[in-house]
């Protein structure tokens, strides 16, 4: 179980405060197998790693409460690569294999495995093929609206219609694409 860090936040307001709780509980927590894995593979003493992902969370807890960063991934790996760092350093003693696995530790914290590589170019594919299944006005405004992230009315001009339109036309175009992908959307009535 995680704790929440322990910080001082006399300094800081209650809705600073929850957005950072909320930030840290969205982006940080889920990347702990992760964490956990790289610290595994990268010190040499196993008893001091849960030890370890504490100090990195309070870090990375105490730099949100400044600012939240925009990539959580990297900032946590880059903290957990400084972390490590400063406790060689703190050893005296520079073991060969530490120095050759923290010249490593850059490409580990950012790069997505090979399998997550592979799942991720299957779901883009998939994706892809339901949106050509889609009538062509739909398709135009689900990838408008949701891949490029425009509102409705930037959707209306762009297609010429109107914004009721180019809501009927996302509501059909994500219940469509919900059911090829998914198959058939589950009933919200229980049967009597």
């Amino acid at each position: 179980m995680v704790e929440k860090p322990d910080i001082r936040r006399d300094a800081v307001s209650p809705a600073q405060s929850a957005a950072v709780d909320v930030w840290f509980a969205v982006e940080v927590l889920p990347l702990e197998a992760a964490l956990m894995q790289f610290l595994q593979h990268n010190w040499r003493n196993k008893s001091d790693i849960y030890d370890l992902r504490q100090e990195i969370y309070v870090r990375v807890y105490e730099a949100a409460l400044k600012q939240i960063p925009d990539r959580a991934r990297q900032f946590v790996f880059a903290t957990a690569r400084h972390l490590l760092i400063d406790r060689v350093r703190q050893e005296h003693i520079i073991p060969i294999e530490a120095a050759v696995d923290l010249e490593a530790l850059d490409a580990i914290g950012e790069a997505p495995g090979p399998e997550r590589v592979v799942m991720a170019r299957d779901e883009l594919r998939r994706l892809q093929a339901a949106l050509d299944r889609l009538p062509t006005r739909a398709r135009e405004a689900v990838v408008l609206g949701r891949i490029e992230g425009l509102s409705r009315r930037e959707i209306a001009q762009r297609m010429g219609i109107a914004e009721g339109t180019v809501a009927q036309y996302l509501s059909r175009g994500i219940c469509a694409l919900v059911e090829i992908l998914y198959g058939e959307p589950p009933n919200v009535r229980r049967p009597d």
